[in-house]
């Protein structure tokens, strides 16, 4: 039997590398990797004619546009625009290319804003979203929906996994534009080498949220890509479109920041700018799906940010004067 040939779009970034470390232990795997500089994404006939003439068995759509709260506000249309034009690219090119196996990465933050909490998978668009990265979550509702269809018509298995908020090496630290994981490890690591006095972190600090190492992830995507159909179907998977990837647990920020400074060593205060926008006042994900088919999360966060910060350590040049 030959080795299958996996295709990971996005595989520099965090979620993608992940993927790649957690794959790159099977030795029937050859994996599949092009540079931004090889293959534009975004173009349609260029990824086409990749995934055809490759013999690709598998495909990973871990690439898309990402940021936090910032990012996602200031530039809403590259956000949409983006993702939506690399996922449809790559889920319509396997499907062009007979491709028959693919898992799309979408995120916790297509679910409403105020959806019952923890959220399950059928919870997808019974309310608002979130405004701060509603262009964002519209593009990943979207992928799921493609997928869905693809399935519905042409009898694809084309799988999506919706995971909480991830960190871990390979992550975005950029001073504005990060999530807020290593948004606050840069911030209370440059503030303990300044000696400032104080950090300041935006909302109550009162909203909750749910953080799954990156690692963590990898291991429950390869999990469930590797699942028979009829476990899943048996599971109701096709009813749900979509499968959660979590915990099932959430920490309040302050609580988060406070850990964060710990692990770094700041001595400092913690200040709150009352003036910022909090975002969703709680998202932990309902995971009693996967948890049925046989994953659990294994990281746990002080754990997971512990190794996270060393990783930083050892490659916070490339963010200097960013």
């Amino acid at each position: 039997m030959r080795a299958r040939r996996v295709f990971i779009a996005g595989h520099t970034g965090m979620v993608g590398s992940a993927l790649k470390r957690f794959l790159s232990q099977d030795p029937d795997i050859i994996i599949l990797k092009q540079d931004r500089s090889e293959l534009d994404l975004m173009d349609s006939s260029a990824v086409i004619d990749y995934l055809s003439m490759n013999n690709v068995d598998e495909v990973y759509i871990a690439a898309a546009r990402v940021g936090g709260i910032l990012a996602n506000k200031e530039f809403s249309a590259e956000f949409i625009y983006e993702n939506l034009s690399i996922q449809n690219n790559l889920i319509h090119g396997s499907h062009l290319a007979n491709i028959n196996k693919l898992l799309f990465l979408g995120s916790s933050c297509i679910y409403p804003k105020f959806s019952q909490q923890p959220i399950s998978e059928e919870s997808l668009l019974q309310g608002k979203l979130e405004e701060t990265n509603e262009a964002y979550a519209i593009a990943k509702i979207a992928g799921i929906k493609m997928c869905e269809s693809y399935n519905r018509q042409y009898g694809r298995d084309y799988r999506s996994v919706m995971p909480t908020n991830l960190y871990g090496p390979y992550d975005n630290f950029h001073s504005e534009y990060s999530h807020v994981i290593p948004a606050l490890i840069r911030k209370f690591h440059e503030a303990k080498l300044s000696s400032k006095q104080e950090v300041v972190i935006w909302g109550t600090g009162k909203a909750k949220r749910e953080f799954l190492h990156v690692d963590d992830m990898a291991s429950g995507c390869v999990h469930l890509m590797n699942l028979d159909l009829t476990q899943l179907q048996t599971k109701g998977y096709f009813h749900n479109s979509h499968i959660n990837i979590g915990t099932g647990n959430d920490i309040e920020i302050i609580n988060l920041a406070k850990l964060i400074s710990d692990i770094v060593g700041y001595e400092g205060e913690i200040e709150l700018d009352l003036s910022k926008p909090d975002g969703t006042p709680r998202k932990v994900l309902n995971t009693s799906l996967v948890n049925g088919l046989g994953w659990e999360s294994t990281i746990n966060i002080q754990d997971g940010i512990r190794s996270t910060y060393q990783w930083f350590l050892l490659n916070q040049k490339q963010y200097r004067g960013k």
